[in-house]
C-alpha cells in the first residue's frame, strides 16, 4: 500500500509542472555513465538544459563525470546510495539511501538549497516519506517515460513518448541505455517543433501531487 500510495499515486511528492508555462522536464536517472558526454552534448547543441539523477556507485566509478556534470548548467540531485526498491532495503540502509546526495555528502547541504531525492523505480516503503522528511529531502517523480530499457528503436520511442508530453510535464529517461542519445536528440526535435523548452526541474518548477492528479496517476498505471 505504502508503494502504491507513494509511487503510483504519488500524493504528496513533487510532479509535473503548470499546464500554461511552455516547459517541460527531461530527467535522467542512473547516471553518470560512459554516455554522459554524449547526453550533455546533445544538450548543448540543442540549448536545453535536463536534471541528472545519480547514483553513489556510478558517481564513484567516474568521479570525473561527475564533476563535469556539476560544472554543467544541469541540475544534479540523488538517486540513491544503491539502485534497489526502498522495500528491500532495512530501515537504517533506507536512511542511508536518502541521506546520500551528488551535491552535498552525508552532511548535506544549507537548508535553503532544495536537495531532491528520487527513488529507485520510484519505489517506496512506508518509511520512505518520514525518512526523506527527517533527511530534509523532496521526493521527485515523473508523469512520463521515455521507457528507453525496452528493445523498441528510437524513432518508435519517441513517438510515443512526445505524445504523452504535455507543457509541465516531467519525461524520465536513463544515462546509460544505447538507444537513448538518439532517443533523445529526437525528443529536442518534437519540442522545439511544439514550441516547448526543456528547462531542470527547479525551473519548470514541481508542484506537489494532490488529490486529483494522483488520482489520474494510479489510473493511467492500473486502469489503462
Amino acid at each position: 500500500m505504502a508503494d502504491v500510495l507513494g509511487r503510483a499515486a504519488g500524493w504528496g511528492a513533487l510532479g509535473r509542472g503548470p499546464s500554461h508555462s511552455g516547459r517541460v522536464a527531461l530527467t535522467f536517472d542512473d547516471g553518470p555513465s560512459p554516455r554522459t558526454p554524449e547526453l550533455l552534448a546533445i544538450l548543448e547543441r540543442h540549448d536545453a538544459r535536463a536534471t541528472f539523477f545519480v547514483t553513489a556507485p556510478a558517481c564513484a566509478a567516474h568521479p570525473e563525470l561527475l564533476q563535469k556534470m556539476l560544472d554543467s548548467p544541469h541540475q544534479i540531485e540523488a538517486h540513491g546510495r544503491w539502485h534497489r526498491h526502498a522495500l528491500l532495503l532495512t530501515p537504517w540502509q533506507e536512511w542511508a539511501q536518502i541521506v546520500w546526495h551528488p551535491r552535498g555528502g552525508e552532511a548535506g547541504l544549507p537548508e535553503t538549497d532544495l536537495l531532491l531525492y528520487r527513488p529507485p523505480y520510484g519505489g517506496h516503503s512506508p518509511l520512505t516519506r518520514p525518512l526523506a522528511r527527517l533527511a530534509g529531502r523532496q521526493i521527485a517523480l515523473w508523469d512520463v517515460e521515455g521507457r528507453d530499457w525496452t528493445d523498441a528503436d528510437a524513432p518508435t520511442l519517441a513517438q510515443q513518448t512526445l505524445a504523452r508530453i504535455r507543457p509541465g510535464s516531467v519525461v524520465l529517461l536513463h544515462d546509460g541505455p544505447a538507444v537513448t542519445p538518439e532517443l533523445l536528440t529526437l525528443v529536442l526535435d518534437g519540442l522545439k517543433e511544439r514550441g516547448l523548452q526543456a528547462v531542470p526541474l527547479t525551473e519548470l518548477p514541481m508542484r506537489r501531487i494532490g488529490l486529483r492528479q494522483g488520482l489520474k496517476r494510479v489510473w493511467a498505471s492500473y486502469g489503462g
